[in-house]
């Protein structure tokens, strides 16, 4: 037995690891958090300051009892769990439940997973740092407490099986309200003003610099410079620079590989962690951009032997987060000669590739930028029009990274310029006044959610992906696309002393990857805001971070900060349980046709509308058709924006959508969901499929593919008994009799059978010793 037990998290890493250290070391692997609060019960001692009541994991006994088997038969045992709160966190819990000494236990960390860093952690053992683990504890405390008192309240006054979150709710709180301004937002619309002018042989644009409110002061400003005379009024010609970004921390890496790769966050985090256990990056969870010496001058050696010393231009990045932990590094390769990584699947080679070149382009030089900006004036007014462009007279970093910018940042323009002089005249050919209508805000990517919670200080690097991989989850937020939808615009050309109106029309609105609350999302969401709006406060979410934060450095206690935080907020939970009213985010749409109001709600089995209302007095006093009727809502329709006349529409069903071979169709909604009736029988409609708008054309089709099956079903069928059939099942062909399903032995064709046959087969069957199995397997009912 070897002398020395060393456990990591990931039997990924266990494998790299045990590459590097010799035959006196055991490398296994704890696979994460050996245990945790119980799934059941709050698992919290309130009453004892907070006590955390740890068990370990179903899934995790054996592995426990495995390396409690090795370590007592070791001399040491190696604690080599990662360098964050949580690795901290996972070597306390494996010191607490091994049993073993303290004294034969090495606390090591590193940043990357090479020889030399593994090598140099084993020399400069350390021990378990307990404020770490506390930080960590509180947060798991707070969390819990948050979420197994907040979520029965929800239960209770909104729907059941809704949970709540401290972070997630809050995120969930940024994707409401940016809903909410783009369904308010109103696009008053304006005209600007194109020229395309001609100088020296050369065409190019500029923009007037002032626009329009109505389509008459623009005409008037086109029939103001019939026939003027434009020139050169000033011309600015100024260098610049432009500096490459820091190398990525997990923020910025999160945000980078969704707007160049369309990776998820979740997607990004699980790729990079794989890099990270090869030993091909550096650890993958950090807020700081710092590179370590030996860093920055492998770097700078790459970047001579490729592009020459001029393109170097070291630097130190310092992180503007003051809870940045500068002692660990950012993400970046292991190895800045590697250009490529063997045996890597596509996905890990891009993300790779990602990160290698964005810390490469961190320590080489500015690009340097000309600038120019040429005003044009005319005789007529003195407003100008305004060409501005930009060339790159050395790339320095553009050489090998270019960063991504976020929907609705400015973008930089690149039109080259022609070479002209102040008074200088030049050839006009036409304006072109174009109707333009503003944007609202963008709705949040994952990646521009997760700069937006870190620009408010909320989360770590550990929280955001599951962070929005749970938010999805639980159904208060999806991502979807949407189709944009075409709108008509006003064009005014002036050319040839002529000015002509045309209507063009473009498409707006597309959205792709985008996240949008769901219906339950907005409504838990201003039940929190009314009832715990401290827990929802961005401020307050940001505080709690700060104050993890302090209690990491030594500096605050666990215990006492989680005193400071519960007991207003167990006041608050009491106040709102006492409240009877159930919150369920009931609009009114306006009245049907017999006067009865229409609602929008959220029901006990989702999002709904609901025509008439229930008597205060007693619903039992109700007349059948006086009772109120209940829809649900479709899959694009939402609560905040569906109109009464879309409302109304829910319950025009079944519809009559044509006729087949002389026989109506209709389309409804039934107990097994959207179905065509024709003749009699009931055909289902597929989800890709519309109930409200299928037409005759997609019924007819669906009708005759599944008569099709139902034919390619029959593999035969004995006239003189039909009680018997051979028919072609999910799981291939079997017998029938009775409605109880005989399977047909190895080596005999369905197809061939006979009459004698089949009885022999299903005798045999019913014979057995054994309990006989459907064949297919049927589903339980309930």
């Amino acid at each position: 037995m070897a002398k020395n037990l060393l456990i990591v998290e990931s039997p990924a890493k266990a494998k790299t690891i045990e590459k590097y250290l010799g035959k006196d070391f055991i490398v296994r692997s704890s696979i994460g958090h050996i245990r945790d609060l119980p799934e059941k019960g709050i698992g919290i001692d309130i009453a004892n300051d907070f006590a955390p009541e740890y068990v370990v994991s179903a899934d995790k006994k054996k592995v426990v009892s495995e390396l409690k088997k090795l370590a007592k038969e070791s001399e040491i045992v190696w604690l080599a769990t990662d360098e964050d709160r949580e690795g901290e966190a996972i070597a306390w819990h494996l010191l607490m439940e091994l049993g073993v000494d303290e004294k034969k236990t090495r606390r090591v960390v590193y940043h990357e997973i090479t020889k030399s860093a593994i090598e140099e952690a084993i020399k400069h053992p350390r021990n378990i740092d307990r404020a770490l683990v506390d930080a960590q504890q509180a947060r798991r405390v707070l969390d819990r407490l948050v979420g197994y008192e907040l979520s029965p309240v929800l239960w209770r006054k909104v729907k059941p099986a809704l949970s709540a979150g401290r972070v997630q709710s809050v995120a969930v709180r940024l994707i409401v309200e940016r809903e909410r301004e783009v369904n308010g937002f109103v696009a008053v619309p304006y005209f600007k003003v194109d020229g395309l002018f001609n100088t020296n042989g050369t065409n190019f644009h500029a923009e007037l610099d002032k626009r329009y409110n109505t389509e008459k002061e623009a005409h008037d400003f086109l029939d103001k410079i019939k026939g003027t005379e434009f020139f050169i009024r000033d011309l600015e010609k100024k260098p610049a620079k432009r500096s490459p970004s820091a190398p990525f921390t997990t923020s910025t890496l999160q945000q980078e590989a969704s707007r160049k790769l369309s990776f998820s966050v979740l997607q990004t985090m699980r790729v990079a962690q794989s890099l990270y256990e090869r030993g091909d990056i550096t650890y993958m969870r950090t807020d700081s951009v710092n590179l370590s010496q030996q860093a920055i001058d492998g770097t700078k050696e790459e970047i001579e032997n490729t592009f020459g010393a001029k393109y170097v231009q070291t630097r130190q990045y310092k992180t503007k987060s003051s809870s940045a932990q500068e002692a660990h590094e950012a993400i970046r390769p292991t190895n800045f000669a590697a250009k490529e990584i063997e045996g890597h699947n596509d996905t890990e080679r891009r993300l790779y590739d990602l990160i290698r070149k964005r810390t490469i382009a961190s320590q080489m030089a500015n690009a340097e930028i000309e600038k120019t900006v040429i005003t044009i004036g005319q005789n007529a007014s003195q407003d100008n029009f305004i060409a501005t462009g930009e060339v790159i007279t050395f790339d320095g970093f553009l050489r090998v990274y270019s960063e991504s910018s976020d929907e609705g940042e400015e973008q930089g323009n690149s039109e080259n310029l022609p070479m002209v002089k102040v008074n200088e005249k030049i050839n006009f050919f036409e304006a072109n006044a174009i109707q333009r209508f503003p944007s609202p805000p963008p709705r949040y990517t994952e990646a521009s959610l997760v700069k937006k919670l870190e620009a408010l200080g909320i989360g770590r690097p550990s929280t955001y992906a599951p962070t929005i991989s749970t938010v999805q989850k639980r159904g208060y937020v999806v991502k979807e696309n949407k189709e944009g939808v075409t709108r008509p615009y006003k064009v005014l050309t002036l050319r040839n002393g002529e000015i002509k109106s045309a209507t063009k029309t473009e498409i707006t609105g597309a959205e792709k990857a985008k996240l949008f609350p769901t219906d339950i999302g907005s409504v838990v969401t201003d039940f929190l805001i009314e009832n715990f709006g401290g827990i929802l406060d961005y401020n307050f979410t940001a505080n709690v971070e700060a104050e993890f934060d302090i209690i990491a450095e030594g500096k605050l206690s666990w215990t006492k900060m989680l005193h400071k935080f519960y007991d207003p907020f167990h006041s608050t939970v009491t106040k709102a349980t006492a409240v009877k009213e159930k919150a369920s985010g009931e609009k009114l749409l306006g009245q049907d046709a017999n006067g009865k109001n229409v609602y929008a709600k959220i029901g006990r089995y989702g999002p709904m509308i609901q025509i008439g209302d229930i008597p205060a007095d007693s619903e039992e006093k109700m007349k059948t058709e006086d009772k109120p009727k209940y829809s649900k809502l479709r899959a694009d329709q939402r609560m905040e924006t569906i109109t009464l006349e879309q409302a109304l529409d829910l319950f025009k069903m079944p519809r009559n959508i044509g006729t087949y071979e002389d026989k109506e169709m209709a389309a409804g909604i039934g107990r097994f969901g959207p179905y065509i009736r024709h003749d009699g029988k009931f055909y289902s409609i597929p989800k890709e499929d519309d109930v409200y708008t299928i037409g005759e054309e997609r019924a007819i089709e669906l009708i005759n593919d599944k008569r099709i099956k139902e034919k390619e079903k029959f593999i035969k069928v004995f006239s003189h008994d039909p009680e018997i059939q051979v028919l072609n099942g999910r799981y291939g062909p079997y017998i029938t009799m009775d409605k109880k399903n005989y399977k047909i032995p190895k080596g005999k064709e369905p197809a061939s059978l006979t009459l004698e046959e089949c009885l022999e087969i299903i005798k045999q069957d019913s014979s057995a010793g054994k309990k006989r199995r459907s064949y297919p397997p049927r589903k339980k009912t309930a």
